[in-house]
């Protein structure tokens, strides 16, 4: 909330707005500049701004206006936030006209309009929310799978054996199936962008080689994961069900992708900083519609590269003991 005017009007149309089971009031500023911290770092989904001299307009009998300003890079919940804020202040200029209808008879009445400023998203295209998470995602399906089917392949063909004999080295064998896939994932990347940005027309408003370089951190967890499903598994099918039950699946539907994660249970809502997916789309939805740098994206980098490093390391370890 920033209000600029703090009188009884002003006031009581924050109240208005706490009142309900919509809206928490989180944070006060002095001055709108201060509103946009909150707003690109996810603090603040809303923002409402009471211009000076608004309750004076109302006792005036003018028509005085407040500023709404909304995240709108989750067109679909920007739009419920909008709508629910739209009714709350069409509910308190009606009850000021009622108050003002009982005081008068005849004369103008003052009213209250909302005047909605939307961020990033401005015409909350629910494509440009959801398309560069589609860049996430087929990146770790894609990593995640070529890495564990590689190797088991290995396995059931025989081949593996044959690589044992041979005088190469457990980390140079490691090197030489995670390298390939890893390659492979940028292409990806590169297609998926590609097509988001020509085909869908999601704009691309930060670096894009702050995207590629951490898509690499992503992409260390993604082959350590495939590679810690190949130590487990026996056989390619066996290695896609392992994947899509316990890593797909939980992935997706709690990393933020499909359902918000502010609607979910306390409980899971815990359970989603374990995903590694969380962070990265946190990353890549920042820098298409935000333009955010690593300034902004640390917390997201470096839980990506805590993750990527202990995952990665976990596995190339326990693959090498598979071998030897």
């Amino acid at each position: 909330v920033c209000d600029m005017d703090r009188t009884s009007g002003s006031r009581a149309l924050v109240r208005e707005f706490t009142n309900t089971n919509y809206f928490i009031e989180r944070y006060s500023v002095d001055v709108p500049g201060e509103l946009e911290y909150y707003i690109e770092h996810g603090e603040a989904s809303i923002a409402l701004v009471i211009p000076p001299g608004f309750g004076g307009k109302l006792l005036g009998r003018e028509t005085a206006q407040v500023q709404v300003i909304l995240d709108g890079a989750d067109a679909n919940t920007a739009n419920v936030l909008l709508g629910y804020s739209n009714q709350i202040v069409q509910s308190y200029s009606q009850s000021v006209l009622l108050t003002a209808a009982t005081r008068m008879k005849g004369g103008r009445v003052g009213r209250v309009l909302p005047e909605p400023r939307i961020w990033f998203n401005p015409d909350l295209k629910s494509s440009n929310y959801m398309v560069p998470g589609v860049v996430a995602l087929v990146l770790m399906i894609i990593t995640m799978t070529l890495t564990s089917l590689g190797v088991v392949k290995e396995k059931e063909i025989g081949t593996l054996e044959q690589l044992l004999v041979t005088p190469i080295k457990p980390y140079e064998l490691i090197l030489g199936k995670l390298i390939p896939f890893a390659l492979i994932g940028f292409v990806d990347v590169t297609v998926v962008l590609a097509i988001a940005h020509y085909w869908f027309g999601v704009p691309m408003v930060g670096s894009l080689f702050l995207l590629f370089a951490l898509s690499g951190l992503f992409i260390l967890t993604t082959l350590g994961l495939g590679l810690f499903i190949s130590t487990v598994a026996r056989s390619q099918q066996q290695a896609m069900l392992i994947a899509q039950f316990f890593f797909f699946m939980p992935f997706t539907f709690l990393s933020g992708f499909t359902f918000p994660i502010a609607n979910m249970p306390v409980v899971i809502r815990w359970l989603t900083y374990l995903i590694p997916l969380r962070y990265f789309l946190e990353i890549v939805r920042g820098i298409f519609l935000k333009g955010a740098s690593l300034v902004e994206l640390w917390p997201q980098t470096l839980a990506l590269f805590l993750f990527g490093i202990a995952i990665l390391t976990m596995s190339v370890l326990r693959f090498r003991k598979r071998l030897e």
